[in-house]
Formats: C-alpha cells, structure tokens, sequence
C-alpha cells in the first residue's frame, strides 16, 4: 500500500509542477530535503522563490488537503526552506499550496501565500 501512496504523491507533484509552469513558474528543485524535512517543489516566479507543499486527499471527512497543512507542518516546512535559503542565498520567497482531491489537473487549487514565516 505504501508503494501505491507514494506514486500517488509523485503524480501528483508531477500535475502539480506543471500546473505551475503553465502559470509561468519555473521548477528550481523538486522533494527538497534535509534534516529538517521535505518541500515537495521549490518554484521561481520572477524574482521570487515559492516553495510549493502539494496535497491530495481522495477523501475530505477529516478536512481534506488543505487542513492537512497543520501548524506542526508548516514549522518543518518553515526550517527546511530556511536550511534551503542558507545553502543557496536568501532572496524574496513565500509558501504556497497546491491542493487537490485526486490526481486529476481539473481539480487543482492554488493557494498562494498559503501561510507564512
């Protein structure tokens, strides 16, 4: 089942990244990771550096993706993006979230500035 949850989660990062190219983004690097934990992509948009957590939930009963998204979650992201801005240089960046239900390009939100830092 694992192996099934993880292919599901690299399609949908994969929709994910596209998504965002075709809204003018550029993928810098995708599943980032450190000791800290993982940023799903790390994106360019102009001068700004987004980094994307993509969530997919088949079911909303327990708040869907977007809820998954938890305080606790956004301190790991918060850390990782600060280890990722101290290897490569600091430079304007924001937090954004692609939720969507299932794998399915139709069904995407994007959530800019999702929450901050």
């Amino acid at each position: 089942m694992k192996l099934n949850k993880n292919n599901a989660g690299l399609e949908a990062e994969k929709l994910a990244a596209t998504f965002l190219a075709k809204q003018g983004l550029k993928l810098v690097v995708q599943n980032y990771h450190c000791k800290y934990g993982e940023i799903d992509l790390i994106m360019q948009e102009a001068k700004t550096l987004v980094f994307v957590e993509v969530r997919q939930r088949s079911n909303s009963q327990f708040g869907g993706a977007a809820a998954s998204i938890t305080p606790q979650k956004q301190q790991k992201l918060i850390l990782t993006a600060q280890h990722y801005l101290q290897q490569h240089g600091e430079c304007a960046c924001r937090f954004d979230a692609i939720v969507m239900r299932n794998a399915d390009a139709q069904q995407i939100e994007w959530i800019r500035n999702a929450f901050g830092a």
